[in-house]
């Protein structure tokens, strides 16, 4: 059985991606775990002794271990112990001979996540490693979740059908395989953070975890701790950020109110891939992607000296330029609709009313806050029943209607406005605030004898 073919076993979407250490003495019984754990994980190593398990931790990072408590020289419990001084970040199950009450609350105490006497049957340690890999993922998808309910991220999609989003949308197409770095750049709002999470998506790392990082919110004197963890008086290792994004992706916003000290750190991660927790004895090695925003010139503020140039020169490898608002006009419509039947399923209210008027009205303003400021003009006009005035219309088409009905909408619209220039597309499109090739497009896609306005009378 493979790896791919362990997904039909009943262990096997749980134990796929993992990577287990076996720790044992006896070369039998590791050669059997190694045997049966390798056609399902993603990653199986062993050690025949403590000093062997030692130097394996220092070389790769592991999700679990399985360890024997008796072992030549030292318990593999009191070897527990001392990795978790180190920095060790991983479940452990303990296998021993001799149960006993002393040596389970021992394992209990040293933070053991299972416990399985010998002998045992191969759906025994199976199920042992399923249950604690489960308790494991559980244990970092609530935190991450909690994290951001406490921070009021906004998981939404990355919409638009203009020419700059879908542009922008095949170039994160091209970069989604590859593990360089990428930076996002853009004024406030234009959606950095979605952009990222749909990189994500694309690549080989959407099943797991996203973690978004806003560097602007969190105390310089916190940040060092929030992202490495820290090993406090002996404990457990508490894992920051890097380590609960493992395997994942790590996306990095408002870099440039990165602190100086965070700078020189996160060189260091981006060129080794390991990381030191405070407190801790060893580094662990780390598998991420890094993804990068900003709304600063990090040019300017390196010749400024205010940020390193090393490290700028490191995250600026590949950019991806988001668009304001103001510039996919086109767009406008489709987000408005999104929104306004998200907030009105959320709030348990009527959708708003998006209208011809409403929609040029829309489409005119300048946008400064783009996306966000769009979004929030919907939450409120949601709240409060109708647009403000400066944006109210007759009243129509509601936004409540599938997206695919808005496409008529667009249609009526810039044919109306065609037969207001008399059919000068390019006066049309200023007036509508697009481009006279988005104009041409659509007349295109149309066809021409539908859009042909009458002639002025002589």
């Amino acid at each position: 059985m493979t790896p791919k073919d362990a997904s039909t076993d009943d262990y096997g979407p749980t134990l796929a991606g993992a990577s287990i250490l076996v720790v044992d003495d006896e070369p039998g019984m590791r050669n059997f775990l190694v045997k049966m754990l390798a056609p399902r994980v993603q990653r199986v190593e062993e050690a025949g002794s403590a000093a062997e398990a030692t130097q394996k931790l220092d070389a790769a990072h592991f999700d679990l271990v399985i360890l024997d408590n008796v072992m030549p020289k030292r318990t593999g419990l009191d070897w527990l112990a001392e990795q978790q001084r180190k920095g060790f970040f991983g479940d452990t199950i303990l296998i021993t001979a001799y149960a006993d009450l002393e040596t389970a609350i021992t394992a209990l105490r040293a933070g053991v996540s299972d416990f399985v006497l010998k002998p045992f049957r191969a759906n025994q340690i199976l199920g042992a490693v399923a249950r604690t890999l489960d308790r494991k993922y559980l244990r970092r998808d609530n935190t991450l979740l909690r994290r951001e309910l406490r921070t009021g991220q906004f998981q939404g999609k990355l919409l638009g059908k203009s020419e700059v989003m879908v542009a922008v949308r095949a170039l994160l197409a091209k970069l989604a395989p590859l593990p360089t770095p990428v930076l996002f750049t853009g004024a406030s709002g234009t959606g950095k953070e979605m952009a990222a999470r749909h990189l994500h998506q694309l690549s080989d790392r959407a099943d797991k975890p996203f973690v978004p990082v806003n560097c602007a919110a969190i105390a310089p004197d916190r940040m060092v701790q929030e992202l490495f963890g820290s090993v406090e008086n002996g404990e457990r290792l508490k894992p920051g950020l890097l380590l609960l994004a493992d395997g994942g992706t790590l996306f990095l916003d408002e870099v440039a109110q990165m602190p100086e000290p965070l700078q020189a750190a996160l060189l260091r991660v981006l060129e080794d891939q390991r990381i030191r927790p405070t407190g801790a004895e060893r580094e662990i090695p780390l598998n991420l992607r890094f993804l990068f925003a900003t709304n600063a010139d990090l040019e300017a503020l390196v010749a400024q000296r205010r940020f390193r140039a090393d490290l700028y020169h490191r995250i600026n490898v590949l950019k991806v330029e988001m668009p304001p608002l103001s510039d996919r006009s086109d767009d406008i419509l489709e987000l408005a609709a999104l929104f306004t039947k998200q907030f009105s399923q959320a709030l348990g209210m009527p959708g708003l009313e998006l209208d011809e008027q409403t929609l040029l009205k829309l489409r005119r303003y300048d946008w400064p806050g783009n996306v966000r400021e769009l979004r929030n003009l919907i939450e409120r006009s949601v709240i409060l029943g109708g647009f403000p005035e400066e944006f109210s219309g007759a009243g129509g088409v509601t936004g409540t209607r599938a997206i695919e009905d808005l496409d008529l909408v667009v249609q009526r619209h810039i044919l109306h406005m065609l037969d207001l220039c008399d059919g000068n597309r390019a006066e049309a499109a200023r007036r509508l605030g697009v481009s006279r090739k988005t104009i041409d497009r659509k007349i295109a896609q149309w066809g021409e004898e539908s859009v042909t306005p009458p002639q002025a009378p002589r």
